[in-house]
This record gives C-alpha cells, structure tokens and sequence, in this order.
C-alpha cells in the first residue's frame, strides 16, 4: 500500500514522501492519525505541484535573502547604552537594540535571527551575526558608546 506522508514519522520518512507500508499499518494507523493519505495518481499530482511550489517559494526567500545580505555586508551600527566610568554598560546590549538600529537605517531583520558571538556587556566594538535564511548569513560589526 502506498501512502504520502503529511509529517515526519520516525523510521519511516519525512513529510510529503511517497512510502510503501504493509496494508494494516497503512490502514489502522498512518491514515487515522493524520499522518499520510492514500497515494493515489491524483493525490501524487497534487504532491508533485505542492513541491515544486514550495521548492519556487524557497528559492525567491533564499534570493532576497541573498541580496539584503550583500547590504549589510557594509552597514556598520552605534548602540548607545549608559555607562559607568570603568566602561562598564548598565545591562547589556541585546538583539532587539540592534534591530531597532537596522530599522532606523531602512533594514528590516527579525530580532530573533540575531545573535552574537560575544555578549556585548562593555564599550567598544562586537560583531552581531544575522541568520537571514538556513544558508545565508551575515556579520554586522556594531560599536558600543556611552551616552
């Protein structure tokens, strides 16, 4: 019995394959569940477009992507934050700060995307790294200055 997978389901595949499983499991289990429909040619049809819609998607994401990339590749940030004498800031900078900054220049990234390498809790010069997509990254370098 052939069956499309709507989910991951362990030791058997991945959401949208196309397995062969014995009738009763098919059957009982999988299709009751939720977690495949009958393969049929339509149903395989359907898949197939779904795919090759989402893989179209994928690709303009991972484009544009790309593009605010190579814009930010040359953006340079000044946080602002209080400090004591020792150049200690009060607090620390956090991702929402430099989204906020990038905003302020016309660039929008979600702040959850943003990490860092070193936790900026001082003055001077950090790098924030940005996860625009699973395969495209990209380094901010922003300085720390006491208002």
């Amino acid at each position: 019995m052939e069956v499309i997978l709507r989910q991951d389901v362990k030791h058997l595949g991945e959401k949208d394959d196309v397995v062969v499983v014995k009738p009763g499991y098919g059957r009982n289990y999988l299709i009751p569940q939720g977690f495949a429909t009958l393969a049929t040619t339509s149903a395989k049809k359907v898949l197939a477009e779904n795919i090759k819609q989402a893989q179209f998607k994928q690709e303009k994401i991972q484009k544009d992507a790309a593009a605010l990339a190579t814009k930010l590749e040359a953006v340079k940030l000044t946080i602002g934050a209080k400090a004591g004498e020792s150049g200690k800031i009060f607090g620390k900078v956090n991702s929402l700060q430099i989204a906020d900054a990038l905003k302020a220049q016309g660039y929008e990234v979600d702040r959850r995307r943003i990490t860092f390498e070193e936790e900026p809790k001082n003055l001077g010069e950090y790098v924030a790294n940005l996860n625009l997509h699973k395969e495209v990254k990209v380094q901010v370098p922003f300085e720390v200055v006491a208002e």
